[in-house]
């Protein structure tokens, strides 16, 4: 009695806690300063009405995403003293500065590295001219070449892909990389970890990034330090400090791993063990990912440098040689050719949503169908558009969305979308098994992408991420097998039940809606 106390003491009065408590009294105390100001002196609250205005024009004449823009505009309207105050804190959601320098720095490096092959391209743009134009532009935004040299298998469940990474980093020989927006303990990260000291203390080269803010809550304050001193080169994005930043609304999720150069790994799965049901949260959790074997591998190896990169400011690797850690280098092997494969990240600090357009380029070119997993469902104008129009098109778009889902109050502003995209024709899944945690397109037999990119507002701007745009690979149909699978242990959802929805659950999604590109 008194242990299950103790835990749940600690988890009550965790890292989490003491995190959250801090922002808030920071956020009180600034917007209590800036009332008092504005109430004990005219001036200044004219100063502040000023300031808020010209806020206002700055946001709606910047790029961001509509949604967003309005979001701001409403709050520093509607209440001036504040939404200024909270905007200057948390609105400018790119950071400037020595981040931003070692970004672009990193990026244009890493671009030097990444040559793609001239006959790819010309050998994809004869099999297919749009498939040549979506992944010249995923080239010229991202940096990421396509490859055909690369063999492509699909993961429809976590447990599947966490046992096919442990296989290969126990088969490790030369380095290992590993990117993850989450760690927890468990039997997932406990296995890992053996691996990896054993690994370090065979010599090889093991890093490791974790986002710390969404490890703000599994992993005590400078856990990189432990794992250093078993010999794991370990880096954190956005170290959090107790001090209100917009910096924090920027994360890193994405999902890398890459073992000897010769073999990479992403998908949804974060290393904690509700991620392959050895913890059950949230029912069953339904997750995906994809492994690579060849020469795209490269991709996610000089993604993973230019991250490492960004935090630490080196920048020997990128600059130097780089040659041991392309596919084959160390192994010898020759790929097999398997269609077109292209990795692909997206960043929150070149202001293009990357992600976001290869999801709504494969969804405008859809001819026959397009299918989508996705956790949470909190689209802008532009993806609502492509939708429903390719539903009225006669495209059988359908989307797959949790049953059982992990944070209730995205759930609620997810189903306030099921109405307009039901009455175009789209037609939407409910997982009834439980969570649903995959984030996968597929279209036509012939494209599909695996990653790390949700279906909102946060992925598509303020996250770096990353997935894997494939075309007539053996990966295609596998996705969409698993999605003919997936539909039969799914409720389709039907417009009578959206329509009968109570007003108070209507004006809660309607409030939450409007303020959802903040959250």
């Amino acid at each position: 009695m008194l242990s299950i106390l103790y835990k749940f003491l600690k988890k009550l009065f965790g890292r989490t806690f003491f995190v959250i408590l801090s922002v808030l009294l920071q956020i009180l105390w600034f917007t209590g300063f800036m009332m008092l100001l504005d109430a004990r002196y005219p001036f200044f609250a004219g100063v502040i009405r000023l300031l808020s205005f010209l806020a206002v024009v700055a946001i709606f004449n910047g790029r961001d995403n509509p949604s967003y823009k309005l979001a701001w505009v409403l709050l520093i309207l509607s209440l001036p003293i504040v939404g200024f105050s909270i905007y200057l804190m948390f609105g400018r959601s790119r950071p400037a500065g020595k981040l931003r320098q070692q970004h672009d720095y990193a990026d244009q490096a890493g671009r030097k590295l990444l040559d793609g092959s001239a006959d790819v391209k010309k050998e994809l743009t004869s099999v297919s001219s749009h498939a040549a134009r979506q992944s010249a532009y995923i080239e010229k935004k991202a940096g990421f070449p396509v490859y055909s040299a690369t063999e492509t298998v699909y993961y429809p469940e976590g447990q599947m892909l966490y046992e096919s990474m442990v296989k290969e980093l126990e088969g490790a020989r030369h380095f290992i990389f590993m990117e993850y927006f989450i760690i927890d303990d468990g039997e997932v990260w406990s296995t890992i970890l053996r691996i990896l000291e054993k690994k370090a203390a065979e010599g090889l080269d093991v890093r490791l990034i974790y986002d710390d803010m969404g490890c703000v809550g599994t992993l005590p304050a400078r856990f990189y330090r432990t794992l250093r001193e078993r010999g794991i080169k370990c880096e954190v994005y956005n170290p959090f400090h107790p001090v209100v930043s917009a910096v924090y609304n920027n994360r890193d999720h994405r999902k890398i791993m890459v073992v000897d150069g010769d073999v990479g790994f992403t998908g949804g799965i974060n290393l904690a063990d509700e991620y392959i049901n050895q913890k059950k949260r949230f029912g069953y959790w339904k997750d995906t990912g994809v492994m690579l074997r060849g020469e795209a591998v490269f991709s996610f190896t000089v993604m993973f440098l230019q991250m490492w990169s960004m935090i630490t400011g080196e920048r020997e690797e990128l600059a130097g040689n780089v040659e041991k850690y392309r596919p084959g280098y160390y192994s010898g092997a020759s790929f097999e050719i398997d269609g077109f494969v292209q990795p692909y990240s997206d960043s929150p600090l070149d202001k293009e949503p990357v992600g976001e357009s290869v999801y709504l380029d494969i969804i405008n070119h859809a001819t026959d169908y397009v299918w989508i997993f996705t956790p949470y469902l909190v689209i802008d104008n532009e993806m609502m558009t492509a939708l429903c129009l390719a539903a009225k098109s006669g495209v059988d778009v359908r989307i797959v969305t949790p049953g059982i889902p992990d944070k209730k109050v995205v759930f609620l502003v997810t189903r306030s979308y099921y109405e307009q995209l039901l009455d175009a024709g789209v037609r939407i899944f409910e997982y009834q098994p439980g969570f649903l945690h995959a984030k996968c397109f597929v279209s036509d037999d012939r494209i599909a992408t695996v990653g790390s990119i949700n279906l909102d507002y946060r992925s598509f701007n303020l996250s770096f991420e990353c997935g894997v745009w494939m075309y007539k690979s053996r990966a295609v149909p596998q996705v969409k097998e698993d999605a003919l699978q997936v539909f039969s242990q799914c409720r389709e959802i039907l417009i009578p039940e959206v329509k009968n929805v109570g007003w108070y659950v209507r004006a809660a999604q309607s409030v939450i809606r409007l303020i959802s590109p903040m959250m």
